[in-house]
């Protein structure tokens, strides 16, 4: 499938930066979402003309203009759209307030489902889409002590209306992925009492994911791979 096009929201991630690699080996137009960290996106983009890096974000939900901008900053037609957006910050419960929440909610959730509103658009009239966003194990469980809004947001995130689901009529398929615990900077940024050799004998498969075992599966639920999947929420967990 060549001449294609695809966006990856959350590019710089771990996981996010083998879905790019993994992309532009199909020769596939990428354009690849990051906020903070572009060093490794712009050490590829050195080899791939077709990679394409844009700043945005997610959590300026007090800018009134934000689908004006969303519209202004991803403009192209894709074909895929690959949720991997996961701002977390180390907040319980006990300790988080409304600004916290709706910027939690606004990052992870809120305003990616209003970038695929519009995105969505042009692949019903193409009749052909694929749109992925992905979650984490967490949410089966309840989250973390310490991780209620990311939680919180990812669970409103695998939220998909049944007027979502009549896409398919169009060749146009969303799916959830629950992501369990993958060898990512992630877990340097959590607070949490579990030490990783222990979070890790909860795993039936014994050990965490790597990124690109993560990347792979992503490509099969948004490639032309996946033809009948659509309206789920899967997971790649090592048995959780």
């Amino acid at each position: 499938m060549k001449n294609r096009n695809v966006l990856i929201l959350g590019g710089s991630s771990d996981i996010g930066i083998e879905v790019v690699k993994n992309f532009l080996e199909l020769k596939w137009n990428v354009h690849a979402h990051y906020l903070k960290n572009k060093k490794n996106l712009v050490f590829i983009k050195k080899k791939h003309k077709s990679l394409k890096i844009t700043k945005f974000d997610f959590g300026s939900y007090k800018n009134l203009k934000i689908e004006r901008n969303l519209k202004v900053k991803f403009n192209k037609s894709y074909d895929t759209v690959i949720n991997l957006i996961g701002y977390t910050d180390n907040v319980s419960f006990e300790k988080t307030n409304l600004k916290k929440l709706i910027k939690s909610l606004a990052t992870n959730a809120l305003i990616p489902i209003l970038l695929q509103k519009i995105i969505v658009k042009k692949m019903l009239s193409k009749k052909w889409g694929r749109i992925l966003n992905c979650s984490s194990i967490g949410v089966k469980y309840g989250g973390g002590n310490n991780s209620f809004n990311y939680s919180f947001s990812k669970h409103c995130l695998e939220f998909i209306p049944r007027s979502h689901k009549q896409w398919a009529k169009n060749n146009v398929l969303i799916n959830n992925l629950r992501i369990g615990v993958t060898n990512t900077k992630i877990h340097k940024r959590m607070k949490t009492k579990f030490k990783i050799k222990d979070r890790i004998k909860l795993i039936p498969i014994n050990r965490m994911a790597e990124p690109k075992e993560i990347a792979n599966y992503i490509m099969s639920l948004t490639t032309e791979k996946n033809s009948y999947i659509t309206g789920q929420t899967l997971a790649v967990s090592g048995g959780e």
